[in-house]
């Protein structure tokens, strides 16, 4: 069965989000990472997992996850994920029945919130919570795996507000 995940993007303004959640840190990298798929290494809660990604066509992916053990994640995300790895805080925060997922990135990404909304369809309708901002689902810069190779204290600040 093919497993697709379809989700959207948005800055994160304001700190009103950070009483409705507790962040979990993530640990994150990336083995290939090109427009046609991903393999990630991701841990947390003394856990690992194992990403297999497909291209993005509109806000779908085809999406694979599997469980492995944590020492040999971390071990993978230390000597052959491509550097910087992704360091972030997770919150999950439930609105209205859904889940809202908020990154705050840490080292090379510092300053870059994101909030993400798994949806069951590509019009599913949700409502924003006020802190949500601009949306950036088809932009590619905000996509984790290309925060590797681009990591957000490279960017032009002046320039990104200007988008």
């Amino acid at each position: 069965m093919i497993s697709k995940e379809i989700e959207r993007k948005f800055l994160v303004t304001g700190n009103r989000w950070r009483s409705l959640g507790k962040g979990t840190h993530y640990r994150q990298g990336y083995i290939c990472s090109d427009r046609e798929r991903v393999l990630r290494i991701r841990t947390f809660d003394n856990r690992g997992l194992l990403a297999i990604k497909g291209s993005t066509s509109g806000l779908s992916r085809i999406e694979y996850e599997y469980e492995i053990p944590h020492a040999e994640a971390e071990e993978m995300l230390d000597s052959i994920c491509l550097q910087p790895v992704i360091e972030k805080s997770r919150y999950r925060i439930l609105l209205n029945n859904q889940l809202w997922e908020v990154d705050e990135f840490y080292g090379a990404n510092e300053g870059l919130i994101i909030a993400e909304l798994e949806l069951a369809s590509e019009d599913e309708r949700f409502e924003k919570p006020d802190w949500i901002g601009r949306e950036v689902s088809d932009d590619p810069s905000y996509f984790n795996s290309n925060l590797v190779a681009r990591p957000f204290s490279t960017w032009d600040k002046k320039q990104e507000r200007l988008k």
